[in-house]
């Protein structure tokens, strides 16, 4: 049995996943190859368009689910991207509960949202049509990103919306909201981080982090987060390269 990710992060153990942000099916179907749960598809920092995703998420390996973050909570970008046949949506800096519910409804068809019909890859281009139009809405994984001062805030009022499935803590850019851009390890930027996750704890919704490695992500991961996203394609590629180099460089292997 197939199991969603959706379905997958109901369990007891963290789903771990990396970043991705070159227009490379040949590093999508390497990285998703290895083992891990997820791809985070990031289409808010990066020069990826709605066709380089799609066949990103085409080149993904059996087992290893896609979830693309849009630029913005933009209503033409969300539905594009739903359509592309993801397994989850991350928008950036909701901010309040009205933008939250907002979200939510762009993301579900009606009655419950306001995505509009049409037939593309995730319908099987009109093959599954009827069978996606019934499960659509409660298969998707619905993941606001959390990321500023105002958001943090407001978190307990954005956490009384239905309807989304997962917070993600955006600690970089809350740290630039705070005027300690990059200081991610400052004791009142993981304060206020902690913060968020236990309240998110308490109402049972799943947290998720980002960290630049490994070791960034490990403490995270015994604080309960269960959406790890650790490391970026292109600083794999880098710090290979670097260590050859420098291996090379010393003449003494």
């Amino acid at each position: 049995m197939k199991f969603t990710l959706k379905e997958k992060l109901q369990g007891d153990e963290p789903l771990i996943g990396t970043m991705l942000t070159l227009p490379s099916t040949e590093v999508a179907e390497i990285v998703s190859s290895l083992g891990y749960d997820w791809v985070f598809i990031d289409a808010e920092h990066s020069a990826l368009d709605v066709s380089q995703i799609g066949l990103l998420l085409q080149s993904l390996a059996p087992g290893c689910s896609g979830v693309v973050r849009v630029p913005a909570s933009d209503e033409a970008w969300i539905k594009r991207v739903l359509d592309l046949g993801v397994e989850g949506i991350i928008v950036p800096n909701v901010k309040t509960a009205a933008e939250a519910k907002r979200v939510v409804e762009m993301c579900h068809y009606p009655p419950s949202g306001t995505r509009s019909v049409g037939i593309a890859r995730a319908h099987t281009y009109g093959l599954a049509f009827g069978r996606y139009m019934k499960t659509a809405n409660d298969d998707l994984m619905v993941i606001i990103q959390l990321e500023h001062h105002e958001a943090f805030e407001n978190i307990d009022e954005i956490l009384q919306v239905p309807g989304f499935d997962a917070v993600f803590i955006g600690p970089y850019d809350y740290s630039a909201s705070v005027g300690k851009t990059g200081q991610v390890e400052d004791e009142e930027v993981q304060r206020e981080i902690a913060r968020i996750n236990e309240k998110c704890r308490r109402k049972k919704i799943p947290a998720g982090i980002f960290g630049m490695n490994a070791r960034a992500v490990k403490e995270y991961m015994l604080q309960g987060y269960m959406l790890i996203t650790a490391g970026i394609d292109f600083l794999f590629l880098k710090e290979a390269a670097e260590e050859t180099l420098r291996t090379l460089r010393k003449r003494s292997y």
